[in-house]
């Protein structure tokens, strides 16, 4: 008897050895492996880390409208610790990808995470790795793309990069020109759209703003502009913006007035279809608020004349207060 447990005894420290441990964990391991790869010609049960493009498009609608690889989209695969699996590779026509070793897999429609879980269920099925950990970052967007042109500084063609609003584009486009209105236009990549107006101004950058999607135009529209000549405060053009009209007397105000020898009778210069037109415009009149005031147009020329006879009063007032000053300043001396 007692040899009897004293050999139980040995036999179950054996069990709790270090060693038989790792030899159980191996077992257990193998018994993984012969699960997960079937034999050829057996049905392989559905794995639940391999997407497959039901449970794609479920998580892409779950995803917040996650961008979705395409065909020329450039991949980063990177293995940990195993470089010589990490590869950069551009998606086929066919919408695949292949890898230096364990063929190709499909990722087109996938989000960059799904194609991580069906880089490392293909690891785990052809026993090419037994913990792979894989990371998909995604260098460049062929097709998602969005076009922004228009009154901004840096037209061109920008990657979508994500969620992002017309304003985000137009501050990465470098942000309006000084002639640039404040309305953009969105063109969806989808013909059936129609096209959507986007209010640019200050009081609704804070408004939620319509989101831009792959392939989408946005072109931020050119301010109309009146140019105010003549006597004036400070001659020069001047911005209307799309939604906006200006008149006579705003232009007036944005000149900074009249000077004390301008004429009344100004005149308003026109590019029309049929050419120049020259319209006298009754100043003085519109100013009494006598007759309705005018609406300028874009390209539209206000010319202010100088009056010869205030100039020649104010001259001469000019010359006697100069002569007065004189004057008192000779009799003091």
């Amino acid at each position: 008897m007692k040899y009897i447990s004293l050999f139980t005894l040995l036999v179950s420290l054996a069990a709790t050895a270090p060693w038989a441990q790792q030899a159980a964990e191996n077992a257990n391991h193998a018994q993984a492996l012969a699960g997960e790869v079937a034999p050829v010609g057996a049905a392989q049960a559905p794995s639940a880390s391999a997407p497959s493009p039901q449970t794609s498009e479920m998580e892409t609608a779950s995803s917040g409208g996650a961008l979705l690889l395409d065909v020329g989209d450039v991949l980063d695969v990177r293995v940990f610790d195993t470089p010589e699996l990490s590869a950069k590779l551009r998606v086929d026509s066919e919408g695949r990808i292949t890898l230096p070793v364990g063929g190709t897999v499909e990722v087109r429609g996938y989000t960059p995470e799904q194609v991580q879980a069906s880089v490392e269920q293909r690891f785990r099925q052809r026993e090419i790795l037994r913990d792979p950990h894989v990371e998909v970052f995604v260098l460049e967007y062929a097709t998602q793309r969005v076009t922004v042109m228009g009154e901004v500084k840096m037209p061109g063609v920008y990657p979508i990069g994500g969620k992002r609003s017309v304003l985000d584009f137009i501050s990465i486009a470098g942000g309006p020109t000084a002639s640039a209105s404040k309305t953009a236009v969105l063109t969806h990549n989808n013909s059936s759209a129609q096209p959507v107006s986007v209010d640019l101004s200050g009081s609704v950058q804070n408004a939620p703003q319509a989101q831009v999607e792959p392939g989408d135009r946005i072109a931020v529209m050119r301010a109309g502009i009146v140019y105010v000549v003549g006597d004036v405060g400070r001659p020069g053009g001047y911005l209307i913006e799309n939604k906006d009209s200006i008149t006579v007397v705003r232009a007036l105000a944005l000149a900074q007035g009249l000077n004390k020898t301008a004429k009344f009778d100004a005149k308003l210069i026109r590019n029309t279809s049929a050419g120049r037109t020259e319209t006298d415009l009754p100043l003085k009149k519109i100013l009494a608020n006598q007759v309705a005031d005018f609406k300028l147009q874009d390209e539209d020329i206000l010319y202010i004349p100088v009056s010869g006879a205030k100039q020649w009063v104010d001259r001469g007032m000019t010359s006697a207060l100069q002569m007065a000053v004189g004057v008192v300043i000779y009799g003091r001396y």
